[in-house]
Order: structure tokens, then C-alpha cells, then sequence
């Protein structure tokens, strides 16, 4: 995955925070709270809907949903930012853990694997 558009982002999140004196307010408890808070708007455009209409929400639904996508994102950025560590690379980190917990011989697409015989006990 490419990190530049990240890094860039990064920049302008940090740059946008400095300009108005907003790091004194950037504690990693507050941008988790917040992060949270976000999360929950996203989660609200979202409920109520069936499934279906959640994979086709009309266009007003969607401007909301990626306002609120955008939200968690710059939230998650800065607490990572704030905490120093790389957002990237522990994604990457998380999907190998994941890989090994959860082993494709566990997928129901495995060869005489049935939603009623596999096992994710591990």
C-alpha cells in the first residue's frame, strides 16, 4: 500500500490543528472519545436500513455516510499520530495476526468445510 496519501493527509491534519491552536485539546483520550462518537454517526446512518439498502443508499445517505467515514479516519489518524505509532504497519501487523488465527483451512470455501462443520475455536 502506497503511505504518501496517508503521510500527506497526516500533514494537513497536523498543520490544520496547529493553525487554530487545537493540540492542546488532541489528548489520545479525547481523539478516542471523539473517534468513538464519530463511529456511532457513521453506525446511525446505517440503522433501520435492511441489507440490501444498506449496499445502495440514495445519494443524500451516502454524502453522509462519507462525511462520517471521513470523520473516524481524520480521528484515527490523529490518535495514531498523537501516539506515534504506524497506522499502516499496524494494520498490516493486525491482517497477519488475523491470518494465523483464522486459517483458511477455517473458511467455509475450504474443501469439505460446511457452515455447520468448521470450527473458529482456533
Amino acid at each position: 500500500m502506497n503511505a504518501k496519501p496517508l503521510d500527506d493527509l497526516l500533514q494537513r491534519l497536523r498543520q490544520f490543528a496547529a493553525v487554530r491552536d487545537w493540540d492542546q485539546f488532541h489528548a489520545p483520550k479525547n481523539l478516542a472519545m471523539a473517534l468513538v462518537a464519530e463511529a456511532g454517526e457513521l453506525a446511525a446512518e446505517f440503522q433501520w436500513l435492511t441489507e440490501a439498502q444498506s449496499h445502495a443508499p440514495d445519494a443524500e445517505r451516502l454524502a453522509r455516510i462519507r462525511a462520517e467515514s471521513a470523520d473516524v479516519l481524520i480521528y484515527l489518524i490523529r490518535l495514531a499520530d498523537k501516539l506515534g505509532f504506524d497506522l499502516l504497519a499496524a494494520a498490516d501487523a493486525k491482517i497477519e495476526a488475523n491470518e494465523r488465527r483464522y486459517p483458511l483451512t477455517l473458511s467455509v470455501e475450504a474443501p469439505g468445510n460446511t457452515p455447520n462443520t468448521r470450527s473458529l475455536s482456533g
